[in-house]
């Protein structure tokens, strides 16, 4: 009887994989992904430091090495120095007024009657591209000298109360911040979605429990709201930054970087494509890759450690 049971055993039981066979089928299963990761992002990586070091004449074509002077030209020259201004601007103001907006806006429609419809609303930009913003609002800022019809939106609207006329994109003192009203009418509206699905899940005994205590409105927000939804706002600030810190599609369709709004990305694709200054476009691009790096990797140990504590 024993014999017989081995026998079914040995036949019913599934045969064992070695683990040759294994570590092959996951080389095989992984390879493409490796492939394409190498192609697409550790090859252009190495190829872009490569180029950062080196000068390229008019025609694209490398004429020698220069060792850091690229880098060293970037922080430097007073024209990219003003560019890296510029992206500090927008990544203090644009990430400010987008998450600060989109946090009041989720805190004071939370639980409200018309909260869908404010929502909506609110949200309704981010289905246009950056290019389509840019667009639509070139034609809010459009500017005619003072005396003749206004048929931009803004000057026509100031005309009413027989102020001047203002240059808003053409006018170096303001341009940079009359693009960044476009960034945050884009994206005020995600990040009041974001937060607003957060705030629904602080559990209402909390805020109860506060209430009974004799917790203001104020104190319930700063030490039980905020605390509560800080992993969700710390996503959507690192959001919001690397956005900014890449920005390229309003300012291009905008103004081109012209009138002083100039940002590091706008630059990188004039001096690569238009220019074929490589080694300059090569050492922005590297630029901007360092400094938004550190941002992913904070935010993804941040995740990570919140993931441990469940």
């Amino acid at each position: 009887m024993a014999t017989i049971a081995k026998e079914r055993t040995a036949v019913t039981a599934p045969p064992r994989r070695s683990w040759e066979g294994i570590k092959w089928s996951a080389l095989i299963w992984i390879a493409p992904a490796v492939v394409l990761l190498l192609v697409f992002f550790i090859y252009p990586l190495i190829n872009t430091i490569i180029l950062s070091l080196q000068h390229t004449d008019s025609l694209g074509n490398v004429t020698g090495w220069v060792g850091l002077r690229n880098y060293a030209f970037i922080f430097t020259d007073p024209g990219t120095l003003g560019i890296l201004k510029n992206n500090l601007i927008w990544l203090v103001l644009a990430t400010t007024l987008t998450v600060g907006l989109g946090l009041i806006v989720a805190v004071l429609v939370d639980r409200v009657r018309i909260e869908a419809i404010v929502k909506s609303m609110l949200f309704i930009p981010m289905a246009i591209s950056g290019v389509a913003a840019a667009v639509i609002w070139r034609f809010v800022y459009i500017y005619e000298p003072k005396g003749e019809t206004q048929i931009g939106l803004l000057n026509a609207f100031l005309g009413l109360f027989h102020i001047n006329p203002q240059a808003w994109i053409q006018n170096e003192a303001f341009s940079t911040y009359a693009l960044i009203v476009i960034y945050v009418w884009i994206w005020t509206g995600f990040c009041m979605v974001i937060l607003s699905a957060a705030l629904k899940g602080v559990p209402d005994e909390i805020i109860e429990a506060a209430k009974m205590d004799g917790a203001g409105r104020l104190t319930m927000f700063w030490r039980i709201t905020i605390p509560m939804i800080a992993p969700t706002l710390g996503v959507v600030i690192t959001t919001m930054v690397i956005n900014v810190l890449k920005i390229f599609d309003i300012v291009y369709a905008t103004t081109g970087g012209n009138y002083g709004t100039n940002v590091v990305a706008n630059e990188f694709y004039t001096q690569d494509f238009l220019n074929l200054n490589l080694g300059i476009g090569s050492a922005l691009a590297i630029l901007l890759t360092i400094v938004i790096l550190p941002v992913m990797v904070i935010n993804i140990r941040r995740m990570r450690a919140e993931e441990r504590m469940r």
